[in-house]
Parts: C-alpha cells; structure tokens; sequence
C-alpha cells in the first residue's frame, strides 16, 4: 500500500479513503499480503487527472462503477476487429477531456450499453474513430450527448435493417459470401445517396415551412 501511495503521489491515508469509496478495486491477497498493480496506479492516476479537471470524488465514483461493469473490448468487437472501422483506445481522463461536462456517469453507461464503448484493462475502447469523432463534434455544437446517444441508438436499428437488406439481395442469387464482402460499397454508395436525397427533402421543407 505504501508503495502503492508512493508511486500515484498520494498519501496512504488518501488511498485508504479510495478504497473505502470503492473507487478502485481490492489488492489481490495471499495470505496476509496485499498486491496492488499496474491497473490500481492507472486507476489512482486517473482520479487525480478527473479531480484536477474539476469532477467531484462522487462523480468519479459513479463513473467508475459504470467503468468496472463495461462489457470487455472482446465482446465489443465480437469475433474479430471491424474491417473498415477504427477502434480508439482512451484513458478516462481522455474520454472526459474529449466530451467534458457531458462525459458523465448516464451518458457512460449508455455509451457502454449501446455498444459504442468496451474496457481493456485500465483503458476503454471506442469502436469507432469515426463515430467517436461525430459524436464529438455534436456536442460542440451544443447537443447534449445524452440525446446523441439515442439519436444513435435509433441509426443502429435502421442501419442494421439495411444492411439485411443489402445482404438479403445478394443472398437471393445464390452467390458466395465473399461476393457480400466484395460489393459492400455499392451497398454503402445506395444509403449514402439515399440519406443524401433524404436530407434534401427535409431541409427544403423545413425551409417552406418557415
């Protein structure tokens, strides 16, 4: 513990506190020994960057409870990585610095629940760079990430009726998988247009309207 302490620049005092508010997790124990890792420093790392951004130990708290019950990267990616798709790899305090007030405990946990976020080790793992990017860049614009996330909980659906869509198409001509994978941009090509087109229709009528 007191080498523990020592390394994160706390006092002993400090981490027993932590630990007292769960905001790291037990030390692994043999016997009467106490083994702290390289996952408790990052964890005690992180508090002091979140504590030094301006969040409050029950802020911290709670999004470290989502953070400890995240779905492992693994099931995120599930079989393999994306193919097309950029996974990001960020400390917490990189996710706070990047959304800022909105990177709070239910938006995390709804990021994590969409699937938009997994955990490996001490970092958490944003699926994609690029969504990773919009969702960034809404919110800067002054939407709240709470209604980003739903926005996007909604895309998902249509987005996977698309793509049954898609793939239903080219099943019905009795060709081989490999060809889904080979013509994946022709699919990409139809929606882009279509959204496109869509985006159009609204926005004309949004200006007759007014």
């Amino acid at each position: 513990m007191e080498e523990l302490a020592e390394k994160a620049g706390i006092t002993v005092r400090t981490l027993r506190f932590y630990r007292e508010r769960k905001l790291i997790q037990p030390p692994r124990r043999e016997g009467r020994i106490a083994w702290y890792d390289d996952t408790h420093l990052a964890r005690l790392r992180t508090i002091s960057a979140l504590l030094e951004r301006g969040h409050t130990l029950s802020g911290i708290a709670e999004l470290a409870e989502a953070f400890d019950h995240g779905r492992d990267v693994r099931d995120l990616l599930g079989l393999g990585a994306p193919t097309e798709e950029i996974p990001v790899r960020l400390t917490p305090e990189a996710l706070a610095d990047v959304f800022g007030a909105e990177a709070t405990p239910e938006n995390l946990a709804a990021a994590l629940d969409l699937g938009y976020l997994g955990t490996d080790g001490g970092e958490i793992v944003h699926i994609s760079r690029r969504l990773l990017d919009v969702s960034a860049a809404l919110v800067r614009e002054g939407i709240p990430l709470g209604d980003v996330l739903a926005a996007g909980r909604r895309v998902r659906e249509h987005a996977e009726a698309l793509a049954e869509v898609f793939t239903d198409l080219v099943a019905a001509q009795d060709r081989p998988p490999e060809d889904v994978r080979r013509l994946r941009p022709l699919a990409k090509s139809v929606v882009e247009a279509e959204l496109s087109l869509a985006l159009d229709r609204r926005l004309l009528g949004r200006e007759q309207r007014t």
